[in-house]
């Protein structure tokens, strides 16, 4: 198995081990405003899930739509958990469908905050499962806060399973 492919399964499976964890607490603490640049949980996981989506469109060579990295409005938990379980599913069967030479190609792209860039496919699969890891990361500090554990999501937890 490629290096990639096994780093999106590892994202689909810590992002499910997340989510099942977010749906067993409280709503108003998913939305209860956090000293966090995004604001709350719920608004936390809907970053990391836009900007897959931003990336997604980057790989396939179209517009995001998307004109800042913090949505304003996060949509439910049952949504964004149903969302970021198909985006997970699309990063899996993308690594799957990629050869060496793929994976190499540059992808040209323009950062939301402005300025063009280009990026080795490899490169921007790689970018995605670690901005996730690390928001993952942000997610177990609120988690904390209101007296939740959150699960254990490293890598070689998943690679043992």
């Amino acid at each position: 198995m490629s290096t990639l492919l096994t780093l999106v399964r590892y994202k689909a499976w810590a992002n499910k081990l997340l989510f099942d964890a977010l749906a067993r607490i409280p709503a108003a603490e998913l939305t209860a405003p956090r000293p966090i640049v995004f604001g709350s949980i719920l608004r936390t996981v809907n970053h990391v899930y836009a900007m897959d989506e931003v990336w997604q469109a980057n790989l396939e060579g179209r517009p995001h739509g998307h004109t800042t990295r913090n949505p304003p409005i996060a949509p439910s938990l049952g949504e964004l958990t149903a969302a970021q379980a198909r985006m997970d599913d699309w990063y899996v069967s993308y690594a799957e469908s990629l050869s060496p030479g793929a994976e190499a190609e540059k992808v040209d792209f323009t950062f939301i905050g402005g300025g063009s860039a280009s990026l080795a496919r490899r490169d921007i699969i790689l970018h995605v499962v670690n901005h996730g890891t690390y928001h993952r990361g942000n997610v177990a500090s609120m988690l904390y806060e209101v007296g939740v554990v959150p699960p254990t999501t490293d890598l070689p937890v998943y690679l043992r399973a």
